[in-house]
């Protein structure tokens, strides 16, 4: 059976949807916090069982009769992020489970200045240590990230942000397919995959480039101080420490962090990767 953790999650439930069209819903279950949520998964015949990273007793149990277990990643960061992951791998492990699966990012790195990347290099490095063998995924930046970036560019017509770089923004649909088709063809990669990312990297001048192109109106892209641009954050409420974390994503991509991209994703998928400007385009839309 193939286990997916974080089954009603935004990732991890387009993962699901994918897999039960290539392999029957009966060999796949799903670990989740909130049985109740997944409710509509147990009726298409998938396995519905809790599951807590931060209760091992319960991922024994979520676990059990697993052949690969994808464990997706936590929203946490720091050191209980790490200790969640190794708690789900070992318990993976401890099932028997003949693979398993993470979701980490093809800027993984010990040394980056955004705080979950040295998460996912900690979370990897431990994985590769469990005798059992293991992929991860490198996943492209989630460009749902972007709509999250422009503030209020459409109404103003300036996108105001820190000074950042090149990012391979990638989909969460496109992500969640290639999951899909590497667990259903189970030892495709082993260890760490080439990135998984959309063929381009793109940094907010572009950003702001194509909004123009789309809107016809003239949108400028303002390179704010770090500073204050952290100090507005906190102003209007964010937490100091989240602000800290979320400058960082801009630290990391100034750093090219963020700007690998490879072929392997368009490979998988036998398809062109959503490009950002579909996403840009709903965002308008939805205005």
């Amino acid at each position: 059976m193939i286990i997916i953790t974080g089954g009603t999650g935004q990732l991890g439930s387009q993962i699901v949807d994918r897999l039960i069209r290539r392999v029957p819903a009966g060999q796949v279950g799903v670990s989740v916090r909130d049985t109740d949520r997944a409710g509509d998964l147990a009726a298409r015949g998938v396995r519905v069982r809790r599951g807590d990273f931060t209760d091992r007793r319960s991922l024994a149990k979520a676990f059990e009769g697993a052949t690969q277990v994808l464990i997706v990643s936590t929203n946490q960061t720091g050191e209980a992020a790490v200790a969640q992951h190794v708690a789900a791998i070992e318990a993976a492990r401890d099932a028997g489970a003949r693979r398993i699966l993470y979701t980490s990012h093809q800027g993984a790195t010990e040394d980056s200045v955004f705080a979950p990347m040295p998460d996912h290099a900690a979370s990897e490095r431990h994985l590769s240590k469990t005798g059992t063998p293991f992929t991860a995924l490198r996943n492209g930046f989630y460009a749902s990230t972007v709509r999250r970036l422009l503030g209020r560019a459409l109404e103003t017509g300036e996108l105001i942000a820190p000074a950042d770089g090149p990012v391979s923004w990638t989909t969460h649909a496109d992500l969640a397919e290639a999951a899909a088709i590497i667990l259903a063809d189970e030892g495709r990669f082993d260890g760490p995959t080439p990135p998984l990312t959309a063929p381009v990297a793109l940094d907010l001048q572009d950003i702001a480039g194509i909004i123009t192109e789309l809107t016809g109106r003239t949108i400028r892209r303002v390179v704010a101080d770090d500073a204050t641009w952290t100090a507005t954050l906190i102003g209007h409420g964010v937490p100091a420490d989240q602000a800290d974390m979320l400058l960082g994503m801009f630290r990391a991509a100034r750093r090219g962090e963020f700007a690998t991209t490879g072929p392997e994703l368009e490979n998988l998928l036998q398809r062109a990767a959503t490009p950002v400007r579909t996403i840009l385009e709903a965002a308008i839309n939805e205005r």
